[in-house]
């Protein structure tokens, strides 16, 4: 598999906030969000070739019982399945943080961390070629698939990164096309920022909304307590 970094942490977005966990994450992905705080597995992957064996040995290293699956995209990557069952096999607690463009498949997980992406994660002309601009467009929503993952019978967030009041429209929309009965609360909005002053400008707003909505504000807490870096 070609990861990018394996380490230790605290779980900085979602329900499992604070938690220590041990972060996998894989280069490569189908997406190319304009936002995206993890370029170097993404927009330009970056890594090395490491067997199962070596990724769990790199898991081992600390005594988390928790493991996320992180990238770029995980479900992309070679090998995502048996690496899954590996761990599960090892009685950890599996998050798998995906955009949700590719279905389940079977695959061990115990919390899927969704992630749709609106349409301002859509690069602008110039940023990325026009191909690229185009696939991510086509790709970066697809109702059918997330389904998939909410009926997969484990359990599940939903979280999206909302630059503007406007993205609430989207998101109404989009779970509205999902013909599921979604909890508020499994409904996370996260600002979008890789600063802390970026962050803290959308954090106010969004908290109003949350209140009204009940869905849940999602902090970016590694940011807070490391900055915007790798491995953390």
């Amino acid at each position: 598999m070609f990861i990018s970094e394996i380490f230790y942490s605290i779980q900085g977005e979602g329900v499992l906030t604070g938690v220590p966990s041990v972060f996998v994450r894989t280069s490569g992905c189908n997406l190319r969000c304009r936002w995206c705080d993890t370029g170097y597995a993404s927009w330009k992957p970056e890594g090395e070739e490491m067997s199962i064996e070596e990724i769990l040995a790199g898991v081992s290293r600390w005594p988390a019982q928790h493991v996320v699956l992180t990238g770029g995209e995980p479900m992309v990557a070679r090998g995502i399945h048996v690496l899954a069952a590996a761990l599960r096999a090892r009685g950890l607690h599996i998050t798998i943080e995906t955009a949700g463009t590719i279905a389940p498949e079977g695959i061990a997980c115990d919390l899927a961390s969704l992630s749709p992406k609106l349409s301002h994660s859509t690069p602008l002309p110039g940023e990325i070629e026009s191909a690229w601009i185009e696939r991510h467009d086509r790709l970066r929503l697809q109702p059918e698939v997330l389904r998939a993952w909410l009926d997969g019978g484990g359990d599940y967030q939903l979280k999206f990164v909302v630059s503007a009041e406007a993205d609430l429209e989207e998101i109404g929309a989009l779970l509205a096309a999902l013909e599921r009965a979604v909890p508020a609360d499994r409904v996370l909005l996260m600002p979008e920022g890789r600063s802390v002053e970026e962050l803290r400008s959308r954090s106010a707003w969004l908290v109003d909304v949350c209140q009204r909505t009940g869905h849940r504000f999602c902090q970016r807490l590694h940011i807070e307590l490391f900055g915007n870096r790798r491995g953390v």
